[in-house]
């Protein structure tokens, strides 16, 4: 069922499981947070041959600007390539709220990965690398943590959303939620690979300081999604 209903242009684990056959599967992710925003987020059953990220090494292009703007074009080009079934959520997943996916997987395409950014983040995102889809029918549930896609100083002000642009992307309905005029937690990030998100710092200033993030609602701790994955 290859779809990709975009609404993403904002600016633009492992269980004991065997190799699957063709399977008929429903994946709901439920937003753990008080007060992030999930944009579309992707579902993609492959073959193991290929990842959309590896922790620990340099992100691609089409996942920096997943991780940087929310768009999910250059992944969705990749599902294609490597013939993969996928799909992805609509709008804004909201704090405490779940969305739900379809997907029929060939033989062929035996584990599961998910990817879908995290708001507000400079590159954030909520990551599954490569489940191995199990073989047996029933209902399989999975925390995920977030990641930082390594691409961005992790600045936590207003702005960005193109790759390479500095800066929050801030869309609906996060513009009251989100404060402005935040000097900058950091203008310099060590780590340049996919990596754990230390998670946002924040500040209780909404018209200044050194962050534009709200301290109070938009921190969190991993794991920061629920993934309940039914297998028919």
């Amino acid at each position: 069922m290859k779809h990709l209903s975009i609404r993403c242009a904002i600016g633009a684990l492992f269980l004991g499981c065997g190799v699957s056959h063709a399977a008929e599967l429903s994946v709901s992710v439920t937003n753990l947070t008080q007060g992030m925003y999930f944009t579309p987020v992707l579902a993609i059953a492959h073959d193991d041959s290929n990842s959309l990220f590896e922790v620990g090494e340099t992100a691609s292009a089409a996942l920096q600007e997943m991780a940087e703007g929310g768009s999910l074009a250059g992944l969705a080009a990749i599902g294609d390539a490597i013939v993969a079934d996928y799909a992805n959520t609509e709008g804004l997943t909201a704090p405490g709220t779940t969305q739900t996916l379809m997907l029929s997987t060939a033989d062929s395409n035996t584990v599961l990965s998910m990817v879908g950014m995290i708001l507000p983040t400079n590159d954030g995102f909520i990551g599954l690398d490569n489940w191995p889809i199990p073989t047996e029918a029933g209902t399989y549930t999975l925390y995920l943590n977030a990641y930082d896609a390594g691409t961005e100083v992790n600045d936590e002000i207003r702005g960005g959303g193109a790759p390479g642009t500095p800066g929050m992307p801030v869309p609906p309905p996060l513009e009251d939620l989100v404060g402005n005029g935040g000097s900058g937690v950091t203008a310099v990030e060590t780590n340049t690979t996919v990596h754990i998100h230390r998670g946002n710092l924040g500040d209780s200033d909404m018209v200044g300081g050194s962050s534009d993030i709200n301290l109070m609602t938009q921190r969190w701790l991993n794991p920061i999604a629920r993934v309940t994955v039914v297998v028919n």
